[in-house]
């Protein structure tokens, strides 16, 4: 049999590929159109980023020239669209190279500005949001409310209830996003299933810490990292950790205010779990087989599954991190993406659009945007290669 690909020597073993499925995987040996030696790397299914924002609105950016470089393959929009804004996202999710998947916002109107979407009650329809979610059964995968005092105004956990009220129609899970208070914390757990999701789990604003955060783990409540702009700081997750808290999934909350910083990307985010002492082989599966069994996806190297692989170098060089607040911890490694499979296609390398005007950036932000376009601007204007490089493709015949 001739494969179309063969990822030769991973830790792995070896990955035979066909028509955008995984054919064979262990020590092999056969014909391949192409073969690509991983031999030293690290090599997963394809990252599932659990929390990202990929729609329209405030908050949304292209995920295509994140992932090429990240290993991400499955980027879970949560909450960025509401059932009036399905369209949007459907547009992206059908152009992207990445696989879309996402969570529907409980309010109607989504993220389309800063905050304030379910400050409206009208807007959390709970009728609405099954019915949109029975609709689009492919892109939805649960269902997302933002909790806190700016969001709801003076609604409380009311949008919770009618998520809640939703996603058990449609037998979906729930994240709820934590953040500054009203209302309590404790009112928030209180309210969650098994299986439902906790974001910015390690939020040094929302400070999770007490007993109902053990007693929400305890009967089955998932932890999410969803570090963000604001929602990760390490001596929050240092004393989960003591604790015996661990999180169940990591994600990034990557949108326009922290892709530029401090998130930059998963596997920065993962390497802020490794600082803190979470072992590698743990890492790994918080975000791929753990997200992929929160949400129902698919996410595995096994013969006749999606070719989705991700391929690092594991560096082990100090690697220092910072968390939502300016402190710092150092990876004992650092995790390199060398390449990012979807369906068996190697994601091509794509250029990040400037970030939009209403996006605030440090000083330090900018010239460091400045100096990265100037440099990718000398590297294309410069020649490929110079003469010893070329050959002659259309000879002239000798007279």
């Amino acid at each position: 049999m001739t494969w179309d690909l063969l990822l030769a020597g991973g830790s792995s073993g070896d990955i035979a590929i066909t028509g955008g499925r995984i054919a064979a995987i262990g020590e092999l040996s056969g014909d391949a159109r192409q073969v690509v030696d991983v031999t030293g790397c690290l090599v997963t299914p394809g990252l599932i980023d659990v929390h990202t924002h990929v729609g329209p609105g405030y908050w949304g950016i292209d995920p295509d020239p994140i992932a090429w470089h990240s290993g991400v393959t499955t980027w879970v929009d949560a909450g960025s669209a509401g059932a009036y804004t399905v369209s949007g996202l459907r547009r992206v999710a059908d152009t992207t190279a990445v696989r879309v998947r996402a969570l529907l916002n409980v309010s109607a109107v989504g993220l389309a500005g800063r905050t304030g979407e379910s400050r409206d009650l009208a807007n959390c329809d709970v009728a609405l949001a099954i019915d949109t979610i029975q609709a689009n059964r492919d892109l939805f995968h649960g269902i997302k409310v933002r909790i806190d005092s700016e969001t709801v105004g003076a609604n409380g956990v009311e949008p919770l209830r009618r998520g809640l009220a939703a996603a058990e129609a449609c037998g979906v899970p729930v994240m709820v996003h934590i953040g500054t208070a009203p209302p309590t914390l404790d009112e928030v757990l209180d309210l969650l299933r098994p299986g439902d999701i906790v974001t910015h789990c390690a939020s040094g604003i929302a400070a999770p810490l007490g007993p109902a955060v053990r007693a929400a783990a305890d009967r089955g409540v998932l932890l999410d990292i969803g570090h963000g702009s604001g929602g990760f700081a390490f001596d929050v997750l240092e004393a989960q950790l003591d604790a015996g808290l661990r999180p169940y999934t990591i994600s990034t909350d990557l949108h326009a205010r922290s892709l530029h910083g401090p998130v930059f990307d998963l596997p920065t985010t993962m390497a802020k779990l490794l600082a803190c002492g979470v072992a590698l082989p743990d890492v790994v599966a918080a975000v791929t087989t753990h997200p992929a069994r929160a949400l129902g996806l698919a996410c595995s190297l096994e013969a006749g599954a999606p070719a989705d692989i991700a391929i690092f170098e594991v560096r082990p060089e100090p690697l220092p991190v910072v968390d939502a607040h300016r402190q710092v911890r150092v990876s004992p490694v650092r995790l390199v993406n060398r390449a990012t499979y979807v369906a068996g296609r190697l994601l091509p390398p794509r250029l990040p659009e400037p970030p939009a005007p209403w996006i605030p950036l440090t000083d330090a932000q900018r010239s460091a945007l400045a100096a990265r376009t100037q440099s990718i601007r000398d590297l294309l204007t410069t020649p490929l290669v110079g003469v010893d490089g070329l050959a002659e493709q259309f000879p002239r015949r000798s007279s």
